[in-house]
């Protein structure tokens, strides 16, 4: 099977180049990568045409004007020919060579399988070897309980967005969130869980960096469980933020 994975950018200069080295490095071949950039004005565009020659005919990237992240994203979504949709942020680095390869594996060997997810490492900005936490998804569990897999090792055969829709954009903070809560507990997609960190995620997205946003992030994971029907506890934000505590203070 081919995957598509999928860049968004927008003055992503000083992180870019990781992005890209880690997706060039990877030992699966049918890979198509995609980059859909936001007008950047601080070289993120000549980074992409530095390294666009390498990968060939399997880069393809747009620069234009977006409405945000998920926007962008959803354009990946619809250029993208692969089998298998992932996403890797400009400011992550898939964790190891083989990590694209193991997914596909885990596909081939699991033919129900619509979507594949797995754990990932949280890293400190300025040094991906320096692991801060340990995102470990587990096995399946109810969304309402704090349980849900880690979107950057979020792996979707393209025929499950085509059939059930990508990014919500009326969410602006946890529109991932919503995805995945619509695609695993409202239309109960076969998932299996590939239980190896895959992806190294720098600390400080949009969602984290600060109390406000982590604020309006839970009041859209709220909202995103009544959008969808799916009735949960008022103590839900203490739920999904107790695991994250255990795993945090775990690499302290």
């Amino acid at each position: 099977m081919k995957i598509t994975l999928i860049t968004v950018t927008f003055n992503s200069s000083k992180t870019l180049r990781d992005t890209i080295c880690s997706v060039f490095q990877q030992t699966y071949f049918d890979m198509e990568y995609i980059i859909v950039d936001g007008m950047s004005n601080d070289g993120t565009v000549d980074i992409i045409r530095e390294y666009e020659s390498l990968f060939g005919e399997r880069m393809h990237w747009v620069s234009e004007k977006d409405n945000g992240l998920y926007d962008a994203m959803n354009k990946g979504f619809r250029m993208a020919t692969g089998d298998v949709i992932g996403i890797i942020n400009s400011d992550d680095l898939l964790a190891e060579p083989t990590a694209i390869e193991k997914v596909m594996e885990t596909f081939k060997d699991n033919r129900q399988a619509e979507a594949v997810y797995a754990d990932l490492y949280y890293v400190a900005q300025n040094d991906t070897s320096k692991i801060i936490r340990h995102w470990v998804s587990g096995k399946q569990r109810s969304f309402k309980y704090g349980w849900h897999p880690a979107h950057p090792t979020f792996y979707v055969k393209r025929e499950v967005y085509q059939k059930y829709g990508v990014f919500d954009l009326d969410f602006k903070f946890a529109a991932d969130f919503e995805l995945m809560l619509r695609l695993i507990e409202k239309e109960h997609i076969k998932l299996v869980y590939l239980p190896e960190p895959l992806v190294r995620m720098r600390l400080g997205g949009t969602t984290s960096k600060n109390l406000t946003n982590i604020k309006k992030g839970n009041i859209e994971c709220i909202r995103a469980f009544k959008k969808n029907g799916v009735k949960v506890s008022f103590l839900y934000p203490l739920y999904r933020l107790l695991p994250k505590l255990k795993q945090y203070f775990y690499w302290l």
